[in-house]
């Protein structure tokens, strides 16, 4: 999995399975926004919207039990 995790300045970074790559900000569709999934495709970004929705709402549930402790 591929999420955004913070844009500086021209350069988008973002946590894969093997680590932090750094891409520049252009191949990134213009409306992705940090915590957003990615998917590649030819070399070509694409917002993953289902995967997006998928882990916020799992990290919403992961929030909920731990304030329940």
């Amino acid at each position: 999995m591929t999420v955004i995790d913070r844009f500086e300045n021209d350069i988008a970074v973002l946590e894969t399975d093997g680590g932090i790559v750094e891409v520049e900000r252009s191949k990134i569709p213009q409306n992705a926004r940090e915590g957003d999934v990615l998917a590649e495709n030819n070399g070509i970004w694409i917002v993953d919207v289902c995967g997006t929705e998928k882990r916020r709402a799992d990290i919403r549930e992961m929030m909920k039990r731990l304030m329940k402790k």
